[in-house]
């Protein structure tokens, strides 16, 4: 479902939580462009998830794969310019 954000204005979070009894995902547009998503907090903890286990994943085999560096901390932030 896409509202636009003036409708969010007027109507409030009352308004969302209504639209959120029907469908899982609620799309706000600002000037004719989908800007914003909202989703239950449930599904957003999902998908923080999801993607922390795809990085742990990624990590694990670019080690196994030797692609990992041995250095200081010194070192790493002069690599990265800090």
């Amino acid at each position: 479902m896409i509202i636009q954000a003036n409708e969010l204005k007027r109507k409030g979070v009352s308004f969302i939580e209504k639209l959120m009894q029907q469908d899982e995902e609620v799309f706000i547009s600002v000037r004719g462009k989908t800007k914003y998503v909202i989703i239950p907090v449930e599904k957003y903890e999902q998908l923080k998830d999801a993607e922390l286990e795809s990085v742990v994943r990624q990590a694990e085999k670019d080690y196994k794969e030797g692609r990992y560096r041995v250095e200081t901390a010194e070192e790493h932030f002069r690599r990265l310019g800090i």
